[in-house]
């Protein structure tokens, strides 16, 4: 029975997050992306940012101005004048400007997906609480049974006059335990759902869709880490602080170059017409003095920027990882003896014998027991920690 249990535990606990998920799963997570009103509200910050950002690159309005001056010491005649012009920066800062915007709109994406992602992690955090409390909810079933099987025997053993009234009520304590433990671990899948359904949008989650099984073991750090720099939007936020910065410079270089000024002239004096076209260009010497040099210095500060925190977050990565290393023996560890025991099946048989008193009985099945829930616990952070360490392929 005992060996049962454990294979059990080891074949069935599962969660998402792993190198190959399921067709339903996918479905599930996706869900949870579309639905997600956190999600729904960023994405249209994003597009209003984006069109924002666009706007920025307009063109100035054209500007319509005109003169009629009949007054003043003139022998009758009157002056009229009117000019229409458009004013607009050199033509290469529209385009420099555009490519910074295209960057900047890839930074707001990037944010996105930064987001969907943590959100992400959280329903699969969830999902692996929701499978560990089905498993345990059918251990604790089991165990259920086997207190209600123990409590039936004291209570024959009673009525024979073998044991005393403390061994029987003992063990019905033991069994009102079970019961109470079966019944507050339902109360958790249903808090735990409501959560889940609450990163959905409110939308109902079918209990069905979740559990699936996959393999606890991860490929080694470098080809992580090599997977993560490529896909985690926290690392491609970095490099696209370093392009935006580097376009930045551009743009400023362009800005230096003189604004222009087009547009057509009218003039007239007595029946006298005189039209043209009209020009300028703006002399650049004060407006744009120090911005190249901030740009630049801007652009320093990023790159720093991102080889420190590129550091940071490889050696919290690495710790992350390390953890993952140390609990997977010890998981190995226990899951290894404790397959090869049958202690369960050994105390009740000896109890039955009336080689162990109730208390006895108790004491050593509490011991192997916890043992038992230990090596769920291990196998519980397991799960938690590769989700952690596989957030980049979400």
């Amino acid at each position: 029975m005992y060996k049962n249990i454990v294979s059990a535990i080891c074949g069935c606990l599962c969660v998402v997050g792993g190198f190959a998920q399921s067709d339903t799963m996918g479905k599930l997570l996706n869900g949870i992306a579309q639905n997600n009103a956190e999600l729904k509200a960023y994405r249209a910050f994003v597009e209003s940012r984006q069109l924002e950002n666009k706007s920025g690159n307009n063109l100035p309005d054209p500007q319509l101005s005109a003169f009629y001056l009949p007054y003043g010491e003139n022998n009758g005649a009157e002056y009229t004048e009117y000019q229409i012009s458009q004013s607009f920066e050199f033509p290469t800062v529209y385009g420099a400007r555009g490519k910074w915007n295209d960057l900047q709109g890839q930074q707001m994406e990037n944010e996105y997906a930064k987001l969907r992602q943590d959100i992400l992690l959280q329903a699969n955090k969830l999902i692996v609480d929701i499978n560990t409390l089905q498993q345990r909810k059918e251990l604790e079933r089991t165990r259920r049974e086997q207190g209600k099987q123990v409590y039936e025997q004291i209570q024959e053993l009673y009525e024979k006059e073998q044991v005393g009234i403390l061994d029987l009520n003992k063990a019905k304590i033991a069994w009102i335990q079970e019961q109470f433990v079966v019944e507050q671990i339902e109360t958790e899948i249903q808090n735990t759902l409501l959560l889940l359904q609450k990163l959905n949008g409110g939308q109902p989650i079918d209990l069905d869709t979740i559990g699936f099984q996959e393999e606890i073991e991860v490929e080694p750090i470098e080809l992580l880490w090599q997977a993560k720099m490529a896909q985690d939007p926290a690392l491609l936020q970095l490099k696209l602080g370093e392009s935006v910065s580097q376009q930045k410079i551009k743009l400023e270089q362009n800005k230096a170059l003189p604004d222009l000024t087009a547009g057509y002239n009218h003039q007239g004096v007595s029946g006298d017409n005189f039209s043209g076209f009209y020009g300028s260009v703006s002399i650049p010497l004060w407006n744009s003095k120090n911005k190249v040099k901030a740009a630049e210095a801007g652009y320093q500060y990023q790159m720093s920027q991102t080889e420190a925190t590129t550091a940071t977050l490889y050696a919290r990565y690495q710790e992350q990882y390390n953890q993952y290393r140390l609990l997977l023996k010890k998981y190995r560890e226990y899951q290894t003896t404790m397959e090869s025991l049958d202690s369960e099946s050994l105390l009740l048989k000896a109890f039955s014998l009336g080689e162990l008193s109730f208390m006895d009985y108790y004491i050593e099945l509490r011991f192997y027991r916890d043992a038992l829930d230990r090596m769920f616990q291990i196998e519980t952070d397991l799960y938690q920690l590769k989700a952690e360490l596989l957030k980049h392929q979400l």
